[in-house]
């Protein structure tokens, strides 16, 4: 914590005391006690010097002043230094997520751009986050959200050639398996790890990777990701503020497919588990299979031959009945 303490001097804060802060997996952070009694959130990166807080800064404050979400507030944010105000825990009982589920529905009614993408490049993890403008949010969620991962090592050694030719062939399809929404202003990595609480016990939201795209791109990392049995609450209130298109619940695998390969290409996947994922989700996808395929003539297709989820399936191919 030396480190983290120096620099919050360089930057006017007098740290008397850094206790180490876990959960992070980018930065070096703690919550440092000041010479006045006052305590802040800081964390620094070793041997790195890219624009990551200046962006994570701007993404709070987007976040919070646009989409009218509950953000830390920023204290000082430069290239080697971000200070936060400190947060706790987050409750985990249903009133929490319930806050929670009305304050993301406002932020995903935000409409704040009519073109996919952000003003700026960003960061999630470790890597850049391409969020060139898009006019169309299929091309954009493919392009840059799916197909930017697979040249990278981690995820080229992760996958054959014929799991990568899956992965084009379901972006291909994105139009027929998700409708198509205007954007919205979105957090990007909307997992539990990233709702903690204010003083007041009310939901806050930190570590943004922002764009604007489908909300349900942010639902599908909280659907998927490890999460507490009280949040199903949250999206019993979030369909009723911000009602969905059927079939919700189905597209979740298909939108979480971009957290999956990042997981990989940052060389997270200890176990094999997201890679697992990635190919049960490209799974209809792997080959050009009749079973798979609507007929020329378009007579239905049993998909119980080939164990093909329909909601995976473009609405050609779609389950009889």
């Amino acid at each position: 914590m030396e480190i983290l303490q120096e620099r919050l001097r360089e930057a006017g804060f007098a740290a008397e005391s850094v206790e180490a802060a876990t959960g992070g997996v980018v930065a070096l952070a703690g919550v440092a006690t000041l010479r006045d009694g006052g305590r802040v959130f800081a964390k620094t990166l070793r041997g790195m010097t890219a624009d990551v807080f200046e962006v994570e800064s701007a993404g709070l404050i987007a976040l919070r002043k646009r989409g009218r979400a509950n953000t830390p507030a920023v204290l000082h944010a430069s290239r080697g230094l971000l200070v936060l105000e400190v947060l706790g825990p987050r409750r985990d009982d249903e009133d929490f997520w319930e806050q929670l589920a009305h304050m993301v529905a406002g932020l995903h009614t935000s409409r704040v751009s009519d073109r996919f993408g952000w003003h700026r490049e960003g960061w999630l993890g470790r890597m850049r986050q391409d969020n060139a403008w898009e006019e169309d949010g299929h091309v954009f969620f493919a392009e840059r959200r799916i197909l930017r991962w697979l040249p990278e090592p981690l995820v080229e050694a992760a996958f054959d050639r014929e799991e990568r030719q899956a992965v084009e062939r379901l972006c291909a399809a994105l139009p027929e398996l998700i409708p198509s929404r205007p954007p919205a202003l979105t957090h990007g990595d909307l997992w539990s790890e990233n709702i903690l609480a204010d003083s007041t016990g009310a939901p806050v939201l930190i570590d943004p990777a922002v764009s604007c795209t489908w909300p349900e791109v942010d639902l599908s990392m909280l659907w998927c990701s490890p999460r507490p049995p009280a949040s199903e609450r949250f999206f019993a209130v979030y369909e009723q503020v911000a009602p969905l298109d059927d079939g919700w619940e189905d597209r979740m695998p298909v939108l979480h497919l971009r957290e999956l390969l990042s997981t990989i290409a940052h060389g997270d996947d200890n176990g094999g588990g997201a890679a697992e994922a990635v190919r049960k989700v490209i799974a209809p996808f792997r080959h050009r299979d009749a079973a798979c395929s609507a007929t020329a003539s378009g007579a239905a297709v049993d998909h119980s031959r080939c164990g093909v989820p329909s909601g995976l399936c473009p609405p050609s191919a779609a389950h009889p009945g």
